[in-house]
């Protein structure tokens, strides 16, 4: 039966490996530029040290806050010493569990003397790890620190990305509000003008009334953009675990991002995604909760013994006490338990599947953020270009319609209409920007970027 039992029961010694059967080929979809062939490309914008990616002083300043004192971060390095305690504890379930337990009694029948009885027993135990239940514990116990570990890095790259993104935010919103500031001094120079023109008998009152209209509208954007600031500071502050206050910050024109984006292989985010490395720990994990599950089928051995001093022997007391000495052993093989250990064993295999499911399917989630925030940076920055090209028109028309206003060859209302579409190309180029930004931030956070 113990040699049966061996033979099959090597598989609960074996360590978890990936399963051969997880796809990470294709993940990237099309390469995001002519020069950048991600299929064989082995570089990785993810390994890059936040420091180098962002190399603005005060968001760097802010990052260095957040990671210091945000309180989601602080809890996942808290989660991570918790699951360290925990496999020190596992480890030591090698060891016997030693215990002492002194007792003292005093008895006394019809009025006879009392009897006192003593006893300092020291008892140690021991279940020797036959079919490796507790290895198996401490190997999941491995695992579970390492997917702690997963999900520090998983909070530390996402509150990088979160700073950063809110950072560019602002700088974004700063140049919104400086367009439309500018904007309406324009407008109230055009209203000025045209109060003017008025009384000279050059225009009507309706053009004087359809200039102010416009102008007391850029006025209203304009609010809601310095609203939109102030909510944004807001929501920063609060990342950083602070009160509400304005964060210094710089422009948007002082930024720098790197020109070409590198992905690597596939294969990397395996080895530098948070949450693939979560996944697949919880996998792991799941393994070794099944070979358990397995294990308890099996018999388990346990040895003990007593030494200690004892003046109490059956009903009689002695003094002074002498010396006892116990040994024992145990052999416990499971015969039938209410089908317990077929359902933990059947629940325990579902369990694996669902984990590698989720395995599979992180790393397809992974993919597709890679693959989006790649083709957004090549979507935006090919909007930028078409942008700045439509801005440079746009001044120009904004220019001849005031010529030939004043010449009389032009409506007011066409003059109107050249400011406004300015302005809404301005705020579309700012935007635009932000969204280039906004890629870079993505695929450094999709590809595990933030390591230490």
């Amino acid at each position: 039966m113990c040699a049966t039992a061996l033979l099959s029961s090597c598989h609960i010694y074996k360590a978890y490996d990936r399963p051969e059967d997880i796809d990470a080929s294709g993940l990237y979809r099309d390469p995001a530029s002519e020069i950048d062939t991600l299929a064989s490309d082995t570089a990785n914008m993810g390994n890059l040290p936040w420091r180098e990616l962002f190399r603005d002083p005060q968001l760097q300043a802010l990052i260095e806050q957040g990671l210091e004192k945000n309180v989601d971060m602080q809890t996942a390095i808290l989660r991570v010493e918790e699951a360290k305690v925990m496999l020190t504890s596992a480890k030591l379930s090698y060891l016997p569990a030693i215990n002492l337990a002194p007792q003292g009694t005093i008895t006394t029948m019809d009025h006879s003397p009392n009897a006192k009885a003593y006893s300092l027993p020291l008892s140690a135990s021991w279940e020797i790890d036959l079919f490796g239940k507790v290895l198996n514990a401490k190997r999941g116990a491995k695992a579970a620190l390492m997917q702690s570990e997963a999900y520090e890095q998983a909070v530390r790259s996402q509150l990088v990305a979160n700073i950063a993104n809110t950072y560019y935010t602002l700088l974004m919103l700063d140049k919104q509000v400086s367009i439309t500031e500018e904007t309406c001094d324009i407008w109230k120079e055009n209203v000025r003008t045209m109060e003017a023109m008025k009384e000279a008998g050059m225009t009507t009152e309706a053009a004087v009334v359809q200039s102010k209209a416009t102008y007391h509208q850029v006025e209203a954007s304009l609010a809601d953009l310095r609203r939109q600031v102030r909510e944004t500071e807001n929501a920063l502050s609060v990342i950083l675990a602070q009160a509400p206050q304005r964060i210094e910050r710089s422009t948007l024109e002082e930024q720098v991002m790197p020109d070409n984006l590198e992905a690597g292989i596939p294969l990397q985010l395996l080895a530098n995604r948070p949450d693939v490395k979560m996944a697949e720990m919880t996998l792991a994990s799941a393994y070794y909760t099944t070979n358990q599950a397995r294990s308890a089928f099996y018999p388990s051995l346990s040895i003990g013994g007593t030494v200690g001093w004892t003046n109490g022997s059956g009903m009689s007391v002695a003094n002074p006490g002498q010396l006892l000495l116990q040994a024992l052993g145990s052999l416990a093989q499971p015969i039938f338990n209410q089908g317990k250990l077929i359902a933990n064993l059947k629940v325990s295999k579902k369990e694996e599947e669902i984990a590698k499911m989720n395995y599979q399917q992180a790393i397809l989630n992974a993919g597709q953020e890679v693959s989006n925030a790649l083709f957004l940076y090549e979507t935006a920055s090919k909007k930028i270009e078409q942008d700045q090209a439509q801005v440079q028109e746009l001044n120009k028309a904004v220019e001849y319609t005031q010529s030939l206003f004043q010449s009389g060859q032009s409506t007011y209302l066409e003059i109107l209409t050249a400011q406004q579409t300015l302005l809404s190309a301005q705020l579309s180029e700012v935007s635009d920007t932000f969204q280039r930004m906004q890629a870079v931030i993505n695929l450094y956070e999709a590809l595990g970027g933030g390591r230490e």
